[in-house]
């Protein structure tokens, strides 16, 4: 057994790092992703590691480096792609759905896609405009893409190298402004694989309301569960974990027993992944439910300027509200 206590940043970077130990085929490909090891820092350190044939730092070209990566991985190799922040992803969003998503069932399996996206999304951390969106429902919306959101630094770890060892795309969506949170540092046994990575689970107990969430408004949803303890209320937390598909086998089985349910994310709220969670539960627990299913999301805007984003993104204060009027029905 080893222990390390890790921020979800540091556990990206060792995730990476072991996967790449593991299989000479792992690549990693970005911008600034070598010498400078990332904005975020997150790749620090492995081109110096395992060169610069693995390490590759790209021109800004996002169409370029999926469209890359698309044909390293038809010659066999794992590639790694890090958007450097989710707003620049759309000059490769058709390599990605035309492209990645599709090889592998246009040619009934005899091309594999072995591609991790990895994508640094959500707001939170006072950038300018494109440096802080939440596009996750759109690849959601894509056949063929797995989509993922981790929220702690054991997911991290665990789930870059489940996703690199995918033989079909992932879409590795990261909580930029959780990164190097040190309130969030986690001992992780970095030996001993807890198993499958990927998927809905609970992460507080409660029996008062539900409330599912996933990637950064987790943390959201878990400080809102213990503010409510003060008030009597107890919340049940459910980190979705992966988007595509989704699994919301235990989101069924908790609504059954609160009979409420809210939904927290930062994307704007229409036609989202709250949207279709709202639909889901409607229709496998209609009878378990005491009052309708609530959102807690952004707004239907473009994302505000660094000095208005506080206003603009899901809070302890909304979600609390939301319980409320769900409590109030």
């Amino acid at each position: 057994m080893d222990l390390q206590k890790l921020t979800i940043g540091k556990a990206l970077n060792l995730g990476l790092r072991h996967a790449m130990e593991q299989d000479p085929k792992v690549l990693i490909m970005g911008e600034d992703v070598g010498k400078l090891g990332g904005v975020f820092r997150i790749t620090d350190g492995l081109q110096k590691d395992f060169g610069e044939q693995r390490v590759l730092d790209t021109p800004l070209a996002e169409s370029g480096i999926i469209g890359t990566a698309v044909g390293l991985a038809v010659r066999g190799f794992r590639p790694v792609c890090e958007i450097q922040f989710e707003g620049f992803i759309f000059p490769g969003f058709d390599q990605i759905s035309s492209q990645l998503a599709k090889l592998h069932y246009r040619t009934q399996g005899k091309v594999k896609m072995p591609v991790v996206i990895r994508v640094p999304f959500g707001g939170g951390i006072g950038a300018v405009e494109h440096h802080s969106e939440s596009p996750e429902s759109l690849f959601a919306h894509i056949a063929g893409l797995k989509v993922v959101s981790i929220s702690n630094a054991a997911d991290a770890y665990w789930g870059i190298q489940e996703a690199i060892r995918s033989d079909d795309p992932v879409m590795f969506f990261e909580p930029k402004k959780l990164y190097h949170s040190g309130a969030l540092k986690m001992e992780i046994d970095t030996e001993t694989s807890p198993g499958r990575v990927f998927g809905s689970h609970v992460v507080r107990a409660g029996t008062t309301a539900t409330v599912v969430a996933y990637g950064p408004s987790v943390k959201v949803a878990l400080d809102a569960a213990a503010a409510a303890e003060d008030e009597g209320k107890s919340l049940e937390v459910i980190d979705l974990c992966t988007l595509s598909p989704l699994d919301l086998g235990p989101v069924f089985e908790s609504v059954r027993k609160t009979g409420r349910l809210v939904a927290v994310s930062e994307a704007p709220l229409e036609s989202s992944l709250t949207s279709e969670i709202a639909a889901r539960v409607q229709q496998e627990c209609f009878y378990s439910l005491e009052s309708p299913v609530l959102r807690v999301a952004g707004f239907d805007t473009p994302y505000p300027p660094a000095k208005l984003e506080e206003h603009y993104l899901p809070d302890l204060d909304r979600v609390l509200h939301a319980v409320d009027r769900s409590l109030a029905w």
